[in-house]
């Protein structure tokens, strides 16, 4: 099969799940049947490799334009971007899309080659609106592209049975036309891999317990309630913060505001490393932190928590979207309920509670050290059993199988 991948993210630049699920999808496709198959990725950078079966061009247009809004340009950009993508990609079998940041260029790309278009989501704009803050009155365009998406795609792909029911509910997708396929871990990357010079490179002491957060400040991943939480986490323990590349200037201001006033009524360290780290110092701090924590306000999958779990570390988590299907309360770890305002508003409705919440589960672990080891233990076992990318790829390839079976019998 000839296989066309569009993306905004593919390595070196990767910000979000989306693209580490893109990395390792298309490797693992690679792979598969001898390596029969061949993978044409587009994306958006000044990427350019060619290895085997597998080649990726970045697309990054030089075109000045002006904007009334420059929150639009963003947006505008992205349309740009996938034109150029719509105009280089032939001669492949199927077209399979990630995020709305491709959905343009799919759509174009299904009409222009006559073939299936499967989308994957990885999450939807309805359900993220502090996206206004981004990209002004776009956020309404990107919504419509997505939604236009959603009602001309041949086959979708769920990371989550919440996602599912979310996609049929919002865009009426029919429930025959989507198949649920789990994110995945590499296991031989993430595992537990201590090195305590890590810790010493970033100000942890080594002797003391620490939870971890890793993630982008951004109202998704709900960084601010655990922030809030740190004041009511036992004392003994250190809170290290693993969050840069905020989404916007005044949630990076506000993050840093709340580090401020959480500093002034705990004694606790908390160490803020406000960058995204490379997975060689991710991959140890995962392996020697006590708890992961995941407060996150909307979350389809949750790669992050698979990354922690694979390094045995058990996780506290939101109770939202699909993190019940990764994490097993009193067994791989704890979940917070969230009870979010609406089904549209995701954040919680008492943030207070919510916060108090998180630490309340935070300190259940850090009490009872030989409970979290063994917690951590099962949520490596699970993680083996459940989550390979090589299961994902070979479910993937099927669904890329029964998309064109079914469009050669529309036909």
């Amino acid at each position: 099969m000839k296989i066309g991948i569009l993306t905004n993210e593919y390595p070196p630049h990767v910000y979000g799940g989306a693209g580490v699920s893109v990395e390792y999808l298309t490797d693992e496709l690679c792979k598969l049947d001898q390596g029969r198959h061949t993978v044409k990725v587009l994306c958006f950078g000044e990427q350019k490799a060619q290895r085997d079966n597998l080649s990726v061009s970045g697309v990054d247009p030089a075109l000045e334009f002006h904007t009334i809004d420059p929150r639009h340009r963003k947006f505008l950009e992205t349309l740009l971007n996938d034109l150029v993508m719509a105009g280089e990609l032939s001669d492949v079998d199927i077209v399979h899309c990630h995020t709305w940041y491709s959905h343009l260029a799919g759509m174009l790309v299904k009409q222009l080659l006559q073939i299936p278009m499967v989308l994957t989501t990885h999450s939807l704009e309805p359900h993220r609106p502090w996206k206004v803050e981004q990209l002004g009155t776009a956020y309404h365009a990107s919504s419509w592209v997505e939604r236009t998406a959603y009602q001309n795609a041949d086959g979708v792909i769920a990371v989550s049975r919440a996602m599912r029911d979310d996609v049929h509910k919002l865009y009426q997708v029919p429930p025959e036309r989507i198949g649920i396929i789990h994110n995945g871990i590499d296991l031989a990357q993430y595992k537990p891999t201590p090195d305590p010079q890590v810790l010493d490179r970033y100000g942890i002491d080594r002797q003391t317990p620490y939870l971890l957060f890793v993630g982008r400040i951004t109202r998704q991943k709900g960084i601010i309630h655990l922030v809030n939480a740190i004041r009511a986490i036992d004392a003994g323990a250190q809170i290290v913060l693993c969050a840069g590349a905020p989404d916007t200037p005044e949630i990076g201001k506000e993050m840093k505001q709340a580090v401020d006033k959480a500093r002034t009524h705990t004694a606790n360290p908390i160490i803020w490393i406000p960058e995204m780290l490379p997975k060689e110092e991710i991959v140890p701090l995962y392996s020697q932190a006590a708890v992961f924590v995941c407060p996150s306000v909307y979350e389809p999958f949750g790669i992050i928590n698979l990354e922690a779990m694979a390094c045995e570390t058990p996780v506290v988590a939101s109770q939202v979207g699909g993190i019940p299907e990764v994490v097993i309360p009193d067994q791989t770890g704890l979940l917070v309920p969230l009870d979010p305002r609406s089904e549209i508003d995701v954040e919680p409705a008492n943030p207070q509670r919510f916060s108090a919440d998180l630490a309340e589960a935070i300190n259940r672990l850090l009490r009872d050290p030989q409970a979290s080891r063994e917690m951590g233990k099962r949520a490596r076992r699970r993680v083996e059993e459940h989550f390979s990318w090589t299961s994902i790829a070979v479910k993937t390839l099927g669904f890329y199988q029964q998309t064109l079976e079914h469009r050669g019998r529309k036909q």
